[in-house]
């Protein structure tokens, strides 16, 4: 009896210092295990078809007669996912990256294709749909997959922008996302301009496929203020109102002005804005007792970050090409609608304003005549046209001035970030 406890003691031993190690070793390399190889701990499954995910002998099953959105069950900005996978016949599912939880992953975030490339019901598909592929945003290299009923590894890095995916061994993408100038595909695809989402797989049949293996390494690092990420430039450098101006005018009374006018104008109005926009504690402060503040140069597309804070019932707005307005408010509604707009949409999707007094982020591009905006990571609009508010009978101006925009409440900006996009060649 003695030696049998003993041996039991032996071998429980030897698994604590099993587990320990391999504990270890994750620390070591900094990967995690997303999946546990028993159950879905962990995992949130939506949009269930028949069975959902299942787990056999550790591996995570999509069957055929199964699937449906499994997202992780936190968000991940930047990092390195591994995986294996296995495909039967005409097998099909896709990888979320950054996307939000119940959104559409190959356009409210990313999806990377996985697809049995070779089976012939596939081989008409655009390049941007076959396996390893962002889905219709960059087209990988095709041919490094192995043939159905096989394991396959891929390794997917997100940082920042850069966006790479290896499938058994081979780099089949290697993507700068800032480098995406068509307007069709950016307006089609929001997610791709995201910093932080779910991970998750996105079964839609018509075959089994496996996945194991699936393993983490958490590379989010914390963000210093008014330092732009790579490929923008920052519009306020955190000291002093360097790149900006006071408000002159709209832009038809500017366009009315002589040179000589304008610049008369443009000087004295800038000795009273430096009255009331002031700069503290890195932030760009206003009292609400003068005008707008203004970019000092004009600009045509681009992807824009800007924080903002206000007080309770504070107004403010960001314009556009001169034209009024991305809304900042405390009201109902929510922050981020195109107030303007007559014909078309003028209220935000959703609203996902912090408290008064709390900084809030908005991302917001504008290509041609269409703004998509963010607010605190959420699609507040979407691919909609901005209209002229000056001159209703126009098109919004192909170029202009960026304004933060008075409305008499006390505002604070900081962190204000700029990506030229260059016209389609």
């Amino acid at each position: 009896m003695t030696r049998i406890i003993y041996r039991r003691l032996v071998l429980v031993g030897l698994a604590l210092l099993l587990c320990a190690a391999v504990a270890h070793a994750q620390r070591r390399d900094g990967f995690v295990d997303l999946f546990n190889g028993r159950n879905l701990d962990g995992w949130q499954l939506l949009d269930k078809a028949g069975v959902g995910y299942i787990v056999e002998n550790g591996v995570l099953v999509a069957p055929s007669d199964g699937g449906g959105n499994l997202y992780s069950d936190r968000d991940y900005s930047d990092f390195v996912l591994r995986f294996e996978f296995k495909l039967d016949k005409a097998g099909n599912n896709g990888v979320a990256i950054r996307t939000p939880l119940g959104g559409h992953a190959a356009y409210d975030g990313m999806e990377v294709q996985i697809l049995d490339d070779y089976d012939p019901m596939y081989a008409n598909l655009e390049p941007g749909q076959y396996c390893g592929s962002i889905y219709k945003v960059v087209a990988a290299k095709r041919g490094s997959t192995k043939k159905a009923g096989q394991w396959n590894t891929e390794e997917i890095t997100a940082i920042g922008r850069r966006i790479t995916v290896k499938i058994n061994g081979k780099t089949i993408v290697n993507a700068d996302l800032n480098a995406v100038s068509d307007p069709a595909v950016l307006m089609e695809h929001p997610g791709m301009l995201r910093s932080t989402g779910r991970i998750g797989f996105m079964g839609h049949g018509p075959s089994r496929v496996e996945f194991r293996n699936i393993r983490i390494k958490d590379l989010a690092k914390p963000e210093k203020d008014n330092v732009p990420p790579p490929g923008f430039t920052a519009l306020f450098n955190g000291r002093d109102l360097k790149g900006w101006k006071a408000l002159v005018g709209d832009p038809p009374s500017r366009a009315r002005m002589t040179p000589q006018e304008l610049a008369e104008a443009q000087r004295k109005a800038d000795v009273e804005m430096l009255k009331h926009w002031t700069v503290q504690d890195g932030a760009i402060v206003y009292d609400g007792k003068n005008n707008s503040l203004c970019t000092a140069r004009d600009y045509a597309d681009f992807e824009m970050l800007v924080d903002w804070k206000i007080p309770p019932e504070g107004d403010s707005g960001i314009y556009l090409r001169g034209t009024p307005q991305v809304q900042i408010w405390d009201r109902p509604d929510g922050s981020g609608g195109l107030f303007n707009n007559q014909k078309n949409p003028s209220k935000p999707l959703v609203k996902a304003d912090r408290a008064p007094g709390e900084w809030n982020r908005f991302r917001i591009m504008m290509v041609g005549e269409k703004v998509h905006v963010f607010l605190n990571e959420t699609l507040v609009v979407r691919a909609t046209v901005m209209e002229n508010y000056w001159e209703r009978d126009k098109p919004i101006y192909p170029t202009g001035q960026i304004e933060l925009q008075h409305h008499g409440s006390q505002l604070f900006f900081k962190n204000i970030y700029i990506r030229e996009i260059p016209p389609q060649k």
